[in-house]
């Protein structure tokens, strides 16, 4: 089996950082350009996102997610803290709209888009308020204790749905990859 790009950065392959930049800088851009525009600051964090991906390649574990999904992440996260510092909030408001229907639009791979595609059907499966509140964990990037005061509901129901829902996701996608072999 090769390792992934993270795992041989983790590993001090330096031609694994180009190889980084050269597939993640597109979806980092489009993400930072969405959540910033296009000013400095998306600049700024651009490179402040590729050194966090390095700094932190050797806690990505494929059997928990793909490597898109482990950069898209840390992408947002790193956007929305930046935008919390400015005193903004994220400009995502639906799964329709969400980055990962920008990927669709830009020409990413079609294993990536199919992986998101299928957490976005898992997600549209799943009763209104679960939805939701996993959205607003994983694609707005809000924390239980703001999600339970935004939907005036009890942290310890946000963290249990954002749990067993994490884990469905799991489940169903796990399913689907044996569907395809």
């Amino acid at each position: 089996m090769s390792l992934s790009l993270l795992q041989r950065i983790a590993r001090g392959d330096q031609a694994a950082v180009a190889g980084c930049i050269n597939q993640y800088s597109d979806l980092i851009w489009s993400l930072a350009r969405r959540y910033l525009g296009m000013d400095a600051d998306a600049e700024d964090a651009v490179q402040e996102i590729f050194i966090e991906l390095w700094s932190n390649a050797g806690r990505f574990n494929p059997e928990f997610g793909s490597e898109v999904t482990f950069v898209s992440t840390i992408s947002r996260r790193r956007l929305i803290d930046r935008l919390r510092k400015k005193g903004r909030a994220p400009g995502i408001s639906t799964i329709d709209d969400t980055p990962e229907s920008a990927m669709a639009q830009e020409g990413y791979e079609a294993d990536q888009y199919t992986e998101v595609q299928n957490v976005i059907d898992v997600l549209s499966e799943m009763e209104a308020e679960h939805s939701q509140i996993i959205s607003l964990s994983v694609y707005e990037g809000y924390s239980h204790s703001e999600i339970a005061d935004q939907l005036n509901i009890p942290l310890g129901t946000v963290k249990t749905k954002v749990r067993r829902g994490l884990i469905h996701i799991r489940e169903q996608l796990k399913i689907a990859a044996e569907d395809n072999d």
